[in-house]
Parts: structure tokens; C-alpha cells; sequence
């Protein structure tokens, strides 16, 4: 794409678009400037609800692809690729699952997360090779994050996922009807969900790390927490798959046995001694009244489900 074709394209970009209510922002008081974000961010929430039917298709995809040993792979460049990066980051600690499980890449490399490469977004074979290195394949799912829907790289990196054999998503805070212009089909025929969060011009023209980096945040926290939940990794509203790897979540640990038991400290103390620092085990241990070998068989029985593990139920996910 020549630089006139460029310009042309960011031109119809609603993330490149002025905003009207922001026209004078340089002429307002830190009040008044604060209260225009402030407005603005509030539009963010429904932009996301307008989303949720194909978020929900993305939260299936991943779910699948968990069960077969597969992966979620993020890909994005700039505050997209950094929205990203942060949301797999905390998959482990959060929901205790491998590492590998949850994974973000960025255009320009790790380095890219602190520093502005500049130029590594341009570049759609940069996003092809990460797919390869990665040996992205059928049981994954690779989802791109491009707040204006074109960033090469992204681009890139999708198709090459898609010609893997990878399921792929793609999150973006432009319109769902440029994927019918032309020179959007290669990417449109690479999709098999978009989700296009349409949060409008932005309060400073074209600074997407505003209301766009938020809506992405919001999308790819629902993504993975929804699918984490599916899986068992939640009961009641705490998390219960936490890894006790800093002294915060162990006293965590301990609150949450506390809380769903109704235990004391000491107790709570105890039961995750004598289920070797496992939260679920130590729930199903004190709320079914069984040992470990008991519980640890339930819960192997129940999917890792402590609710029906309590109840002595198997359960499938799917």
C-alpha cells in the first residue's frame, strides 16, 4: 500500500476521527478536561455490550481449544499488543494455569512491552513468522487486537494462524462494515469471529491507548475469564485455582477456605497443609467431610468442578 492509499484508509478510520465533543480541550480547565474523559470513557461500556453476542462465540472457541490441550494467543502491536501481554500475564497467577496457556505477543518483541518499536507494526510478515515460530496449530485459537482494524502485523499473523489450521478471533474498535470494503476481505476471510467494540473518536484524535486500549481490556478480560470459569476455575465468585506462589495469595487461600467453609483461620491453615496447598481439594475436603484421596478422586469425577465435586457429581464442560 502506497502512502496515498494509507492516508486514505486511516481517513475513514472512526478511531481517526475527531471528536466534536473534545474540539475545545485545549482551551478547558484540568476539571473540564477531565470531566470530557471521563464522559467519553462512560460510552465505553455499551460499546462492549453491543459485542456480546460475539464475545460469547470467542469465550466457545477458546473454551474448545483449552480442552484439547490448545492455546489462547494474543496479537497486537503497540497498546493493543500491551493489552494483550497483560491479560495473559495474569492467567497463572489468577486462575492457576500453565503458563503457556495464556500467551500475548507483540510487534517488536518483549522489548516492545516498555518502548515504541517503531515500524515493527508495518510489517505483516513480522506477524506470520511469530505464528510459525510459535507453531501455531489446529487446538489453538489466535486472537488479533488492532484498535483500527489494519494494522499489518496483526493482519498478518491471523491469516498465517488461519492457514495453520488455528480458529481465530480478532477485536477491534472500528465498525464491523469495513470488513465488507475491499481491501479488508483477506482479513475478513481469515476471521472466524470479529468483535468490534465501536467506541467512536477518541478524546485526543487518533490516541487509541484511551477509550480503544480500554474497550480492549474490558473484551479480553471477559475472554478469559469467562472461559476460565467454564473450566471450574471459580466457585461461587472467588477464585479457587490461585497459586499460593507470593504471601498475598496464600493469605488469599486461606480467606477464600474461610469463606465458602466457614472455618477458622487455624482450620483454613490446616486443611491447605493437608491438601498440599490445593484450594479446591481443601474446599471439597471440609464441605463433603471426606479425606484427600476422596476429595482428589471427586474432583477428578467432576471436571475440577468443586461444586459438583462437593455434591459427588460428575459434570461435563461441554
Amino acid at each position: 500500500m502506497d502512502t496515498k492509499d494509507l492516508f486514505q484508509q486511516l481517513q475513514k478510520l472512526s478511531t481517526e476521527q475527531r471528536n466534536p465533543q473534545s474540539m475545545d480541550i485545549d482551551a478547558r480547565s484540568i476539571t473540564d478536561i477531565l470531566s470530557i474523559i471521563n464522559t467519553e470513557d462512560k460510552k465505553i461500556a455499551l460499546a462492549v455490550e453491543s459485542q456480546l453476542s460475539y464475545i460469547a462465540q470467542a469465550v466457545e472457541l477458546t473454551v474448545k481449544a483449552f480442552l484439547n490441550g490448545g492455546r489462547l494467543i494474543y496479537v497486537g502491536a503497540g497498546t493493543s499488543g500491551r493489552v494483550g501481554v497483560v491479560d495473559a500475564s495474569e492467567c497463572p497467577p489468577t486462575f492457576g494455569v500453565p503458563f503457556e496457556m495464556v500467551q500475548g505477543i507483540i510487534a517488536g518483541g518483549e522489548g516492545a512491552m516498555f518502548r515504541a518499536v517503531e515500524g515493527a507494526e508495518d510489517k505483516p510478515e513480522g506477524g506470520a513468522d511469530d505464528m510459525d515460530k510459535k507453531v501455531v496449530g489446529p487446538n489453538d485459537v489466535v486472537c488479533g487486537i488492532a484498535a483500527s482494524m489494519r494494522t499489518p502485523y496483526v493482519i498478518g499473523a491471523v491469516t498465517r494462524a488461519k492457514e495453520r489450521g488455528a480458529r481465530t478471533l480478532y477485536v477491534t474498535t472500528n465498525p464491523r462494515t469495513n470488513l465488507d470494503l475491499p481491501e479488508y476481505k483477506h482479513l475478513a476471510d481469515a476471521l472466524d469471529v470479529a468483535i468490534c467494540a465501536e467506541v467512536g473518536p477518541e478524546v485526543v484524535m487518533g490516541s487509541t491507548r484511551m477509550k480503544s486500549g480500554t474497550a480492549q481490556k474490558l473484551i479480553l478480560n471477559m475472554i478469559t475469564t469467562t472461559a476460565m470459569i467454564r473450566l471450574g476455575k471459580v466457585y461461587e465468585n472467588m477464585m479457587i485455582d490461585l497459586q499460593m506462589t507470593n504471601k498475598k495469595l496464600v493469605e488469599r487461600a486461606k480467606r477464600v477456605v474461610m469463606t465458602v467453609t466457614g472455618v477458622d483461620y487455624s482450620t483454613a491453615e490446616h486443611a491447605l497443609f493437608d491438601a498440599k496447598g490445593h484450594v479446591k481439594t481443601a474446599l471439597v475436603m471440609i464441605k463433603a467431610n471426606v479425606d484427600f484421596d476422596e476429595a482428589t478422586k471427586r474432583l477428578q469425577r467432576s471436571n475440577g468442578f468443586v461444586r459438583a465435586a462437593i455434591e459427588g457429581k460428575e459434570y461435563s464442560i461441554l
